[in-house]
């Protein structure tokens, strides 16, 4: 089933910089990916694991507090870890827009509040999703690791996550383009000094148009991005990353490929075992086959179900060890 192995894959693409790790919920996202930076620290590389998911989980993983700073693991080189504070992204990401608004206000001479269109901006339920967009770019930006890792939210959150990148160019497109004619027409219409005045909206306009088009060479580049989907041999989440392996494909967000988790080892059960057990067994042996067809070339590696839970630095190097074997 697996022609190219995870160690395999990163041997032959040795420049990768940006590691996503998705899928389904409850598929293990967090596991893969704290594997993956133990991986990449331990080769030497300086790495920030980070997680872009409102329902952190990288403190519990780690046994230690990660959350709103990147924060060096206990017991590991070169690795640190950081669970973004989507609480404190939201909150600035509204101040940033308050100040714009009250900027383009006083610019245009609008004696209306700000804080009227600041409520209805950040009322939009992507709105969580945009912010966290920001401050993952701004990570990537920074270029203080060498690797980063970034455990993603639930596969669909992720794939408007990293569809802004897009969405954002085509939207500031039409803002700027919007603006530039309201300007023009202005100056056609007045006679003022005004005219000559610097313009606060386009020149913001212009530096997101400027970010969104570097988020968006990074996020496509293959020589420096991939994601990578979990799933289990089970129907649910091979749909649900079936589905969203062609979506980022269209966006041209690189696929580094599949790992399967949670396969139940065969040589533990005996005649003995549960029925309940054996029949599972039989199940991920059916979805095994519709794995290695649907998925055929991209099988990176198949973990087995551990028999306790995957937490602390000592699983993770187990789970690693597997993962990259």
């Amino acid at each position: 089933m697996i022609e190219e192995s995870m160690k395999q894959y990163m041997a032959e693409n040795s420049s990768l910089k940006y590691l996503f790790f998705g899928g389904k919920g409850g598929v293990g996202k967090t596991v893969m990916a704290g594997a993956a930076a133990l991986w990449a620290a331990r080769q030497g590389h300086k790495t920030l694991l980070a997680s872009t998911n409102p329902v952190h989980s990288l403190s519990s993983l780690l046994d230690q507090d990660v959350f709103g700073k990147a924060t060096p693991v206990t017991g590991v080189s070169n690795l640190w870890a950081y669970e973004i504070d989507t609480h404190d992204t939201i909150e600035k990401s509204k101040q940033e827009i308050r100040e714009k608004i009250e900027w383009f206000l006083k610019f245009a001479d609008i004696k209306t509040k700000a804080e009227e269109f600041v409520d209805s901006a950040t009322m939009n339920p992507s709105f969580e999703e945009s912010a966290m967009f920001e401050n993952m770019i701004e990570l990537m930006f920074e270029d203080e690791y060498d690797v980063y890792v970034f455990d993603t939210a639930p596969t669909a959150n992720a794939r408007r996550l990293l569809g802004m990148s897009s969405v954002y160019s085509l939207w500031v497109n039409k803002m700027v383009q919007s603006r530039e004619e309201a300007v023009s027409l202005r100056d056609m219409l007045s006679y003022s000094r005004r005219k000559k005045q610097k313009d606060p909206l386009m020149d913001y306009l212009l530096t997101l148009r400027d970010r969104m088009s570097r988020a968006k060479e990074l996020l496509t580049d293959d020589s420096l991005t991939s994601f990578f989907f979990i799933t289990l041999p089970e129907a649910l989440p091979i749909a649900v990353i079936t589905r969203f392996i062609n979506w980022f494909r269209e966006f041209g967000i690189p696929v580094g490929g599949v790992i399967v988790n949670m396969q139940i080892e065969k040589s533990s059960v005996t005649d003995e075992s549960p029925d309940f057990v054996k029949n599972r067994v039989a199940m991920q042996d059916e979805y095994m086959e519709t794995i290695a067809e649907k998925f055929d070339g991209m099988v990176r590696a198949v973990l087995p179900l551990f028999e306790t839970e995957i937490r602390g630095v000592e699983m993770l190097d187990r789970t690693a060890a597997i993962l990259y074997g």
